[in-house]
């Protein structure tokens, strides 16, 4: 007898299904898994076997043959076994499914035939609504995640007998309710925590409302750690299409907390200096997502960036351009997005207090200092869209009594640059400043006279590249966008280059 269910598995970040064929056929008892299956698929022989034998039904002592088509593509994970086990029984004639052709069957058995959760179950989901299934078979605690897809009909089971009852029309499923509103926020920190350092917090507004890259420069406890991890607290809102691409992404990386709710907050992701090329980037025999595709509309924040391996921070120079990471491997070459903030923070020198203090001298030699700032390569700064100094807070700013302006003040203002930026690129994939191109660039950062030639002395005293030009020009869309003005003047110029000065400070 044969028989066909359908499950499926994730590729990257995307969903594919999978189609199971089962064969039973007579001969000695042989239970073979084809279909380049990995070592957890090809157990799935055993889970099998246990979990029909104790789910009150018959395993088939005959031959059977079980093939994941398509064939070409590596199918690795544990989330076949109900497809499997449901074939089997349909293939032994133990049970009818009329639509199976509509449902979708996803789950990992224990022996007892108890069903364990998956990660990845969103975009299998959502890879089945959009291949024109209408219902989906999955673990209970899968329920909810699988549930944020309109339009599919999410059916929790717990057991493999319970799958069978359904199928048979004893048994009906519970409900499930699902969240998918994005206004709840979970933040514990706000920019009314820090005092002084306002010049930073303006720098760091500037890169919330345009999406810019940051470069924080300064002595050993002058708040650039605190700073930069309260910067998630200043930026827009995510739309319902960027939670679940965000939700996606967690989800195949195991790191949704509350299944059944969307990601609502932008991730914030600062892996440690001693992180890997490919932890950083992704990788692997089958390639996983790395910590740029982890805070794919978010920050990554590189704290101390000059410990980090110089490898390691070379790979970023393409996903800040691209906003995506292409990796390629002998079975396959996936793309993971990369649509992120680069913070980075560093000391001057080694000591961490050349230039900043006159009671504490610099210990460090020439020869470390160059060393140490050799380690961020003129590629990667260029790519910093905003570089910008923070100094040590004197102690009559630092026991001021004086409450600085809160995250949420800022926020709106940042909200309303943002909402400017969409108006303004409705009709394009760019999403924000940071991001445009250089047809974006020439159609919407037109200067007058008088800031041209600002930008042309700068240009040429501060040795900028066609690269930093560019960035500029982004920088000074955003400052127009806060300042609510149509056209770039100026002041917001000015204000632009500022942002750039390290370029000759640190790295003359």
């Amino acid at each position: 007898m044969y028989a066909k269910t359908y499950s499926a598995s994730v590729l990257g970040i995307d969903g594919f299904i999978v189609e199971v064929e089962v064969d039973i056929s007579n001969g000695l008892p042989v239970f073979e898994i084809v279909g380049l299956p990995d070592s957890a698929v090809r157990e799935a022989k055993d889970r099998v076997r246990a979990a029909i034998k104790n789910s009150q039904a018959n395993f088939p002592l005959q031959r059977i043959t079980t093939n994941l088509a398509p064939a070409d593509i590596k199918k690795e994970g544990s989330g076949f076994d109900l497809a499997i086990a449901l074939g089997l029984l349909v293939a032994s004639d133990q049970l009818k499914i009329e639509e199976i052709k509509e449902t979708l069957l996803i789950g990992e058995l224990a022996l007892d035939g108890t069903l364990r959760p998956l990660h990845g179950v969103l975009p299998m989901v959502m890879s089945a609504k959009e291949q024109g299934f209408k219902q989906v078979l999955l673990p209970y605690p899968n329920a909810q995640e699988g549930a944020l897809v309109e339009g599919m009909r999410v059916i929790p089971i717990q057991t493999l007998q319970e799958a069978t009852l359904f199928f048979r029309k004893e048994w009906t499923p519970a409900s499930i309710e699902t969240d998918i509103s994005n206004e709840t926020s979970m933040h514990t920190v706000d920019f009314s925590d820090v005092q002084g350092q306002h010049h930073v917090k303006r720098a760091m507004e500037v890169a919330a409302a345009g999406g810019h890259n940051l470069l924080l420069i300064g002595p050993p406890g002058s708040g650039k750690t605190m700073l930069a991890r309260r910067i998630s607290t200043i930026l827009p809102r995510m739309s319902l299409q960027e939670s679940l691409e965000v939700t996606k992404i967690c989800s195949i990386a195991g790191l949704t907390t509350e299944r059944g709710r969307l990601v609502t907050e932008r991730p914030f992701r600062s892996p440690h200096h001693t992180i890997s090329q490919a932890g950083l980037i992704g990788g692997g025999t089958i390639p996983k997502p790395g910590e740029v595709s982890l805070a794919h509309r978010g920050v990554l924040f590189l704290d101390e960036l000059p410990e980090f391996s110089k490898t390691a921070l070379e790979v970023l120079r393409q996903p800040l351009e691209d906003r995506e990471v292409t990796i390629g491997r002998a079975r396959a070459v996936l793309t993971y997005p990369a649509e992120f903030v680069l913070i980075g923070s560093m000391n001057p020198c080694p000591c961490g207090f050349f230039g900043y203090d006159e009671d504490r001298a610099c210990t460090c030699t020439p020869r470390q200092v160059q060393r140490y700032r050799s380690k961020i390569s003129g590629p990667l700064l260029d790519r910093m869209d905003i570089h910008i100094e923070v100094p040590r807070v004197d102690y009559k700013t630092l026991s001021s009594s004086t409450t600085s302006e809160p995250s949420e003040t800022i926020r709106r203002r940042v909200n309303q640059a943002r909402a400017a930026q969409a108006e303004r690129f409705r009709s394009s994939d760019t999403l924000c400043n940071g991001s445009m191109g250089a047809n974006d660039i020439r159609k919407y950062c037109k200067l007058d006279k008088e800031s041209r030639d600002l930008l042309k002395q700068s240009f040429d005293t501060l040795g900028l590249s066609a690269r930093a030009h560019d960035r500029i020009l982004k920088v000074a869309r955003t400052i127009a966008d806060l300042a609510q003005k149509e056209q770039v003047e100026l002041e917001h110029i000015a204000e632009a280059i500022q942002y750039r000065a390290l370029d000759r400070k640190f790295w003359e």
